[in-house]
């Protein structure tokens, strides 16, 4: 039934000569490449805390993913099913193996936090219901471009969702017992590190091609795992360090801020496109990726925010 949706799809794309693939894949790409600055300059230059729900939230996720899918080891609908032909170049892009679906466990704990932390008041009402239709848009384009099944996208929905909601949970009890903070900490790191052992270690399918080449190479599945926990490694670090030592809050939102937190993203999309590839081609994909993940994060959540504390105080 999943294979006949995505095929159903696929003649769809055909029939109107895919004039949404363009449309379809700049949605995906703009949820795991942009859609995290959002939160961001929420917690840079609005609400420390309000930005701090999405970012956990998305930790949450980002450490839980690739668990999942490198225990399940699914292999991807155009594998499964050669009927299956994904969408423009939609397949370069859908790394990893396929249940759940990583574009929607990343995008959705971003978009549904920050749809949650610009709720209350009635001016960022629209921005909550934008990023909502926008969670919604960003999981149907994985079925849409052809690259995951409904299940796929369901269960990274329900995770999203389920990430969100411990969030909350946690941040409340944090905010009566704040002592406690260094112990999660503590505790998410060592998690962080047996799971990077486990991802390492475990057995994979080594089923085999025609011409006797894997069918799917573990290695490179394996890529993505590492740079997703090393996401929850650098926000762990960062963390500590920010309520040690830098104790960051948001000035207020003027001009003067906004530029600054601007060109603060500006320096992050210049991170991810010219400094990651240089230390993934320096360390190999699994230990490259971890370290830029760690620095990347580092920087969003530890370093650019004591910049904005300096120049606040400069004033």
């Amino acid at each position: 039934m999943d294979i006949q949706y995505l095929l159903w799809l696929q003649d769809f794309r055909n029939a109107i000569n895919n004039a949404l693939t363009p449309f379809m894949e700049f949605v995906s790409m703009f949820a795991v490449d942009y859609l995290i600055l959002i939160p961001v300059f929420i917690y840079w230059c609005v609400d420390r805390k309000k930005g701090l729900y999405a970012l956990v939230s998305y930790c949450f996720c980002m450490l839980i993913t690739p668990l999942i899918k490198l225990t399940a080891c699914v292999y991807r609908p155009w594998i499964r099913d050669a009927r299956v032909i994904p969408a423009g170049d939609s397949i370069r892009t859908a790394t990893g193996y396929s249940f759940p679906s990583g574009h929607t466990t990343t995008g959705s704990p971003l978009g549904l936090g920050t749809a949650l932390a610009m709720k209350d008041k009635k001016q960022t009402r629209p921005i909550s219901v934008v990023m909502i239709v926008f969670v919604c848009l960003n999981a149907f384009s994985r079925n849409y471009l052809g690259v995951h099944t409904p299940q796929d996208v369901c269960v990274g929905l329900l995770l999203s969702v389920l990430s969100l909601f411990v969030t909350v949970r946690l941040f409340a009890y944090l905010d009566e017992h704040p002592d406690k903070e260094n112990i999660f900490l503590l505790c998410g790191f060592i998690v962080c590190w047996l799971g990077i052992i486990y991802i390492t270690f475990k057995k994979y399918p080594m089923d085999l091609k025609e011409d006797g080449t894997l069918l799917v190479d573990p290695q490179k599945m394996m890529n993505d795992g590492y740079g997703d926990i090393g996401k929850v490694i650098g926000f762990i670090i960062a963390r500590a360090v920010e309520k040690t030592w830098i104790r960051f809050k948001p000035g207020r939102l003027c001009a003067k801020n906004i530029i600054i937190g601007i060109a603060g993203l500006a320096l992050m999309v210049v991170l991810k496109k010219a400094v990651n590839p240089v230390i993934v081609a320096w360390l190999g994909s699994h230990w490259g990726k971890l370290l830029f993940s760690v620095i990347y994060t580092c920087y969003y959540l530890a370093l650019f925010p004591l910049v904005i504390k300096t120049a606040n105080k400069a004033k």
